[in-house]
């Protein structure tokens, strides 16, 4: 089975997961340097990098949601799911740190704040131990471009996947 979205014939969900995975990361990297005692405009740039992670977890939800309405109902189905909602928890945690940080004039972290974006963080990491194991389920027959001229045509497609 084939993803609904692709460029060059490779998926785009897989792509798109890695920019809310670092930026999640990179907010709690700030957060942290700003919990320990580093400048306070650290805050706020965790902050910020969490609200556009938020972004990007969204866009890459619904390219998700597409590639899940053709999965047939087995056992790659449920890991697919199983890992939707594991990143859908994830920017959950997220979206909480951001809501309530929003709040606040300096936007600056806290413990309670940092303690729940690790928590957020150990989710994602079970997302991509399930995204893993999705891909290597879930698109086996993808075209492989061998050389430079191949890529004179379109680029991205938006093609019903071959069953």
């Amino acid at each position: 089975m084939q993803s609904r979205l692709r460029v060059q014939g490779h998926p785009i969900q897989p792509m798109l997961v890695t920019f809310p995975l670092g930026l999640f990361v990179s907010a709690t990297v700030f957060d942290l340097s700003d919990v320990i005692g580093g400048p306070a405009f650290l805050g706020e740039v965790g902050y910020w990098t969490g609200v556009a992670a938020l972004f990007a977890a969204a866009m890459t939800a619904v390219a998700g949601m597409v590639d899940l309405w053709d999965v047939p109902v087995d056992r790659t189905r449920r890991t697919a799911v199983a890992f939707n909602l594991v990143n859908a928890a994830m920017a959950g945690l997220f979206l909480v740190t951001c809501l309530v940080r929003a709040q606040s004039p300096q936007r600056g972290a806290t413990v309670a704040i940092l303690l729940t974006e690790l928590v957020a963080l150990v989710a994602g990491g079970v997302g991509v131990r399930l995204g893993a194991r999705l891909m290597r389920q879930f698109d086996t027959g993808r075209a492989e471009t061998a050389s430079l001229d191949a890529l004179a045509g379109s680029t991205v497609e938006v093609a019903r996947p071959r069953p």
